[in-house]
């Protein structure tokens, strides 16, 4: 493993200039493992779910969250998971790539690696249209700072084989011109605040994941290009009550606008419309019956304004 980080940290370095273009409606695909469905933790403190919330409310509409990932998968089990999926052909427009702990973890040969990461990232680049400024790389997390990492192996050399991977996996996003995020400091955080991880003793927590997003949003904010955002009302003030919810809720519309006519659009975390329908009127009840238990978007429209609500439903 030492000979290849030498070949790895010899190759070359030159940095391309990076952007990433973000446009709305923002329809986001994202790759990986355990780190990106947030094994242990709540729906709505996964990182590619608390991006999303933070790209709304800076008036991007999210058309489509989708997450590709499971427990355990390596490259080669998300190359399989992707082949054949027709996903070129869904329009995504940002594309997230965060794999390869379980390559270490599972004692796999470096070299696979090494073969499987980029063609991961050219199937990211096809995804998203051909477009290299849609697509981005958060690298590995070390699980040696946590209280799992310190009692399963030799935490400095869990530490030395992930740098290993983080320094390939930055080396091919930069030859490729595509943004990197460098989460792996933050990660090692874990034994000093014991917050960032979650209960299981292994995996980031939701308020770890909430300072992967702000490190995220800090580059976003400052090299973001070619944004194009839709109006939206962020003051209009709309009530969706209860919040959380199991059979119904109750949409109250400011009594201004009781008069104008509403459509109201209810979306899952896939992006696929679950219910549309016109309202009219101060207050409107929406059933829930049916629907399973998560987090939805509703998206209300009145001619050229435009407000957005999170919605969790519970069984």
């Amino acid at each position: 493993m030492i000979r290849i980080l030498f070949f790895v940290l010899l190759l070359p370095t030159t940095v391309l200039t990076q952007s990433l273009n973000l446009e709305s409606p923002i329809r986001f695909l994202a790759l990986g493992d355990s780190y990106t469905i947030g094994q242990n933790v709540a729906a709505n403190a996964r990182w590619p779910i608390q991006l999303s919330d933070s790209l709304s409310a800076r008036g991007f509409v999210i058309d489509t969250l989708r997450i590709i990932a499971t427990t355990g998968w390596r490259t080669d089990n998300l190359i399989n998971a992707i082949t054949n999926k027709n996903l070129e052909d869904q329009e995504y427009n940002l594309v997230s790539v965060l794999i390869g702990v379980n390559n270490q973890y599972q004692g796999r040969p470096f070299s696979q690696y090494i073969d499987e990461f980029p063609a991961l990232l050219d199937s990211a680049i096809r995804y998203a249209g051909g477009e290299k400024t849609h697509v981005f790389v958060v690298s590995i997390p070390d699980y040696a700072y946590t209280p799992f990492g310190q009692q399963n192996g030799d935490p400095d050399e869990i530490s030395m084989e992930l740098d290993q991977y983080n320094v390939y996996n930055k080396h091919v996003a930069d030859s490729m011109d595509i943004t990197y995020f460098d989460i792996t400091p933050i990660s090692r955080l874990g034994l000093q605040i014991p917050s960032y991880v979650a209960g299981d003793g292994l995996h980031p927590s939701g308020i770890q994941y909430t300072e992967w997003v702000k490190l995220m949003l800090a580059t976003i904010d400052n090299q973001t290009s070619g944004i194009t955002q839709l109006s939206i009302d962020h003051n209009l003030a709309v009530n969706v009550f209860p919040n959380p919810a199991t059979e119904s809720i109750t949409i109250e519309i400011p009594p201004t606008t009781d008069h104008q006519l509403y459509r109201l659009r209810l979306f899952d975390l896939t992006g696929k419309l679950i219910l549309e329908q016109n309202m009219s009127g101060r207050l409107s009840e929406v059933s829930l019956v049916g629907m399973p238990e998560g987090l939805y978007l509703i998206k209300l429209n009145s001619g050229e304004r435009q407000t957005i609500r999170k919605l969790y439903k519970q069984d």
